[in-house]
């Protein structure tokens, strides 16, 4: 796949389904865009808002959460997993920040990654929404999405996924690919049981022309 099909199909899908990000995500604060993609890791957008909101609304700048008491961080954030796990991590990040960034977040994606908690996703998430950096965050609905479209092998891990996407991406739509596939990945191309019947894309996809050849 090329870049003018696949920009063709960004903008097909993101005329029907939308790319507005989360709320937790849709905010201008670097640090508030990091503290709400380390509490999304493995819960519902609905709840990751809930607890990114009710924390953020009461420590919102790094020097109040690195004093924060653990407990009333795990207490603001309990709806979402591991919330326990979480609170220890989001309040040494911004300990770590305090004392080597003085309370910045950084903007080189090594550094990023240097923070507890902060894997390939959250650092790219920072670097594409808080700081207008053209890189594509890769989520499991992106890596269904780019799979099945056959951008990337399905063997493929975060890295070789991201950068199969961002090959044929051009650079100004990159940071439109997350919130573009999540939202159609949520609705309609679903990791089980996809919604085939209502997806306007199956001419260009690969999954499905492999699974309508075995059909009798």
């Amino acid at each position: 796949m090329d870049e003018k099909v696949f920009a063709s199909i960004l903008s097909l899908l993101a005329e029907r389904y939308g790319m507005q990000a989360p709320s937790h995500l849709d905010r201008p604060d670097p640090f508030r865009v990091l503290v709400g993609a380390m509490l999304s890791h493995r819960t519902r957008d609905e709840m990751t808002d809930l607890a990114a909101d009710r924390l953020l609304s009461t420590y919102g700048s790094v020097e109040e959460l690195a004093s924060a008491p653990l407990k009333d961080i795990m207490r603001l954030i309990r709806p979402v997993g591991f919330y326990r796990q979480k609170a220890k991590r989001i309040k040494q990040v911004a300990r770590l920040l305090l004392e080597r960034y003085g309370g910045r977040v950084p903007r080189r994606r090594e550094e990023l990654m240097e923070l507890p908690g902060v894997g390939y996703k959250t650092a790219d998430i920072v670097l594409s929404v808080a700081y207008g950096e053209p890189v594509v965050a890769v989520d499991t609905h992106v890596e269904t999405v780019s799979k099945r479209l056959g951008i990337a092998r399905w063997e493929a891990g975060y890295e070789e996924t991201r950068m199969a996407i961002e090959a044929v991406t051009p650079p100004q739509m990159r940071r439109a690919v997350n919130g573009i596939l999540v939202r159609f990945g949520r609705e309609v191309c679903r990791k089980r049981r996809p919604r085939c019947d209502a997806c306007p894309i199956t001419a260009y996809c690969r999954w499905y022309a492999s699974m309508t050849s075995r059909q009798p």
